[in-house]
């Protein structure tokens, strides 16, 4: 009789794990739907518009600036 109480102890923790484990993922699965809809109403925002504005300017920025030139110029010899 023992042997079929800690067996089904057992049982028990093998299924509280799973449903532990499923509603872990659950959550998971919700934030990151909620994360999502938020990142949605961000780009849509003034805010968000603005930002990405911000992120190209700067991007052609950075394409323009270099202009094949190495960023750091190294010379040999002392002036």
């Amino acid at each position: 009789m023992g042997q079929c109480v800690s067996c089904l102890d057992e049982e028990k923790k093998q299924q509280r794990k799973e449903e532990e484990r499923l509603a872990a993922a659950e959550v998971r699965a919700r934030a990151a739907e909620a994360a999502e809809k938020r990142q949605e109403q961000f780009e849509k925002s003034a805010a968000g518009r603005a930002a990405r504005a911000q992120q190209q300017s700067l991007a052609k920025q950075a394409l323009n600036s270099n202009k094949g030139e190495p960023v750091l110029k190294w010379q040999m010899g002392g002036s």
